[in-house]
């Protein structure tokens, strides 16, 4: 499992972020800029050992209501080939050196990885404390997931990484509370991620990070 260093980052990953989000087409903030706080996540095993996957939750108090986002993030000791598009920047680790933080998404290990979740094969595990799994993440999955996700594209609300037959796994990078706390899977769903994040006074919701569906979205 996933060694957590207790240790400096420069930049940080907040700052990578004030100054990636705004590029993003799903990004809800004002015009001056990101004003992120952490706001929740969890981490996935590479069983490589090679690539550190972390699901970072951040929130935005920066327009009229605050928004929370799923960031998907890959940790890389080297560049990922073909991936430039998708490099958030760089950063200097106290332990490991320079690490090239991707958006996940664009990063073939967390997307194996998050199916992996999804089908019950691995165990979400915590964002800030080694060996320790999360518990707090949900998943399900009604049969085995497609085959061959194709490149990941952004929209408004999110991103989705379509499959052969109208089938996709699409990441909400939008979270939004469930009114009950039990997020409405939508039509068509094989499988999802649920988990919890805190909002800014620190009231804790739930809602869903992730869903695979059959078909096309009505």
């Amino acid at each position: 499992m996933a060694v957590i260093h207790r240790t400096v980052l420069t930049p940080t990953k907040l700052e990578l972020l004030t100054s990636w989000l705004p590029s993003r087409p799903w990004y809800h903030g004002g015009t001056g800029g990101p004003e992120l706080a952490k706001a929740g996540g969890f981490r996935l095993d590479d069983p490589a050992g090679e690539v550190g996957i972390e699901f970072l939750i951040v929130t935005d108090t920066s327009g009229a209501e605050p928004v929370s986002y799923l960031v998907p993030l890959t940790y890389r000791a080297a560049p990922l080939d073909g991936a430039e598009h998708a490099l958030v920047g760089t950063m200097e680790h106290g332990v490991l050196g320079r690490r090239w933080a991707y958006d996940g998404c664009h990063d073939p290990v967390l997307v194996a990885q998050l199916v992996a979740l999804i089908e019950g094969r691995v165990e979400a595990q915590d964002q800030n404390t080694s060996d320790t799994p999360d518990r707090d993440v949900t998943r399900s999955c009604e049969g085995p997931a497609p085959a061959g996700f194709s490149t990941a594209a952004d929209d408004p609300e999110g991103t989705e990484l379509p499959a052969a037959d109208g089938a996709a796994l699409r990441l909400h990078r939008i979270l939004r509370p469930a009114g009950d706390g039990v997020p409405a899977l939508p039509p068509g769903t094989l499988g999802h991620v649920a988990g919890s994040w805190r909002l800014p006074g620190g009231t804790p919701v739930r809602g869903l990070f992730a869903v695979l569906r059959t078909g096309p979205r009505s």
